[in-house]
């Protein structure tokens, strides 16, 4: 028995054609979201895209719906609440660093900024966000705040 460790070949394992990408979250938005939140887009890659939302302290987002992607949100700085509706079934999260949520696509969601720092999260879209007509404006559970 050998007492040499076994290092799997890693010639027979598929590759794939996507490249590696490296970036920092960039100092200004790249975009306004639907929702009225500032955007940086981050990384992305065939199943899923990443960005960065922000929304401003004492804000409250417009509500939308995807109408295919779904995302997961992880909350990193600031404090808030997201309101998530399908159907009959309905929710309210407190929003506080470390918190990570689910929204499925087709879902009504709303979120804003009860603290005195803005809202900041993470979130993964999968699949990729497709463009500008992929959100749609729907009731929500607050009134907007309208930059001001």
């Amino acid at each position: 028995m050998s007492s040499k460790a076994e290092v799997p070949d890693r010639a027979e394992e598929p590759s794939t054609s996507e490249r590696f990408d490296t970036m920092r979250l960039p100092g200004a938005r790249d975009v306004v979201a639907p929702d009225g939140s500032d955007v940086r887009v981050l990384l992305q890659l065939s199943g899923g895209s990443m960005a960065h939302f922000e929304l401003a302290a004492g804000q409250t987002s417009r509500a939308v719906a995807h109408r295919s992607v779904a995302e997961l949100w992880y909350i990193l700085h600031g404090h808030g609440q997201m309101w998530r509706r399908d159907g009959d079934r309905q929710e309210t999260v407190d929003l506080e660093p470390g918190t990570c949520l689910s929204i499925p696509a087709g879902t009504h969601f709303q979120f804003r900024s009860t603290g005195e720092t803005p809202l900041a999260a993470v979130a993964v879209t999968m699949p990729p966000w497709p463009g500008e007509d992929e959100a749609r404006e729907v009731p929500g559970a607050w009134p907007v705040s309208e930059p001001g």
